[in-house]
């Protein structure tokens, strides 16, 4: 950080601003998502947390990193959106045909993915010392999910330390607690974590690996094919349905099949998978022909987390989230 660019920023000269804050701008809205769950909300928060570091740019005495510093208020400013308003409620959702009996009911129905190339657009920077996942297991859908049923503080706590590896005592500082308080939140966010988690995994293919885009292949092949034997032979015993904001999750390849059965006619009408990535994870805008118009138009989008050679979680969101993925409304060729 320059002193001279922070002393411009400081006497209001706001493409200073910009500049200093530039190289943080992607990890504060990534901390936003992580608390928060939703990538729109992450979008309007970082902006909030801009507007206030701008304002209490005076303030900032540089007894810690500015990066520190900006943590601070975006933590702090996510922690303030969740005990203020809470979670905004959802409308009730119907799918489109009567469905099975679920398996589980999501409790976490606001979950909206993220896109890869924003995590690609990071700057190279290792996590503090005291940071126990990895990029990868910290972006996933399934840590995300899992993340979101903490309280707040927790939330928090887990992400300093364990995500971005800041030392309690540090993690005290940024949150206006006591290290005893810091520790003892870390202790029950951990153990929560861990009574959530679904057992060893066999880690899936090498993003972009040749066994990854065979697999993918088959998958793509096998679902706009609507053949649901051969979409089954990929996925594992276990395999989940998930699909916020509605509620009804599925698990099971029998309990699968049935859902897959029940919609089938708003299956058949899914004819393109056009390929992006969320989270670390495989995903596709989902387009269905539109016979008025003769066009494909987004309906959906789909992300998939792989196990070994199968699928084990395939995850639906509605089409409001393809926009963030760059992924049109309407294809043009039907």
């Amino acid at each position: 950080m320059s002193a001279e660019l922070l002393h411009r920023a400081r006497s209001g000269d706001r493409e200073a601003f910009a500049e200093l804050v530039g190289p943080y701008r992607g990890e504060l809205h990534l901390l936003c998502y992580r608390m928060l769950g939703s990538f729109q909300d992450a979008e309007d928060t970082l902006q909030e947390v801009l507007l206030a570091a701008w304002l209490g740019l005076a303030g900032f005495e540089e007894r810690s990193s500015l990066r520190t510093w900006l943590h601070r208020i975006t933590t702090n400013r996510c922690l303030n959106t969740l005990r203020s308003a809470g979670r905004r409620p959802q409308p009730a959702a119907a799918f489109p045909a009567p469905v099975p009996e679920p398996s589980a009911h999501n409790e976490v129905l606001w979950l909206q993915p993220y896109p890869d190339l924003l995590l690609d657009r990071l700057p190279d920077g290792e996590p503090g010392p005291e940071a126990r996942y990895e990029t990868a297991e910290a972006i996933s859908l399934a840590f995300l999910t899992a993340l979101q049923l903490l309280p707040p503080n927790q939330r928090a706590v887990l992400l300093l330390r364990d995500v971005l590896g800041y030392r309690a005592a540090e993690a005290a500082e940024l949150l206006d607690l006591t290290e005893s308080a810091v520790t003892s939140a870390l202790k029950r966010a951990r153990a929560t974590l861990d009574a959530t988690a679904r057992g060893p995994e066999r880690p899936g293919p090498v993003p972009g690996s040749p066994q990854e885009r065979e697999l993918t292949e088959r998958f793509v092949a096998a679902f706009t094919s609507h053949d649901i034997d051969a979409l089954l032979a990929l996925m594992t015993d276990d395999i989940w349905i998930r699909m916020p904001p509605m509620p009804f999750e599925y698990q099971g390849t029998e309990n699968v099949r049935g859902f897959f059965t029940a919609i089938e006619a708003h299956r058949r009408a899914i004819c393109r998978l056009v390929p992006t990535r969320a989270n670390g994870q495989p995903a596709w805008g989902e387009y269905a022909l539109d016979r008025v118009t003769d066009k494909l138009h987004c309906v959906g989008m789909l992300v998939a987390r792989y196990s070994g050679d199968r699928v084990d979680e395939l995850t639906h969101f509605e089409a409001g989230v393809a926009a963030s993925f760059g992924l049109p409304r309407v294809l043009g060729d039907g």
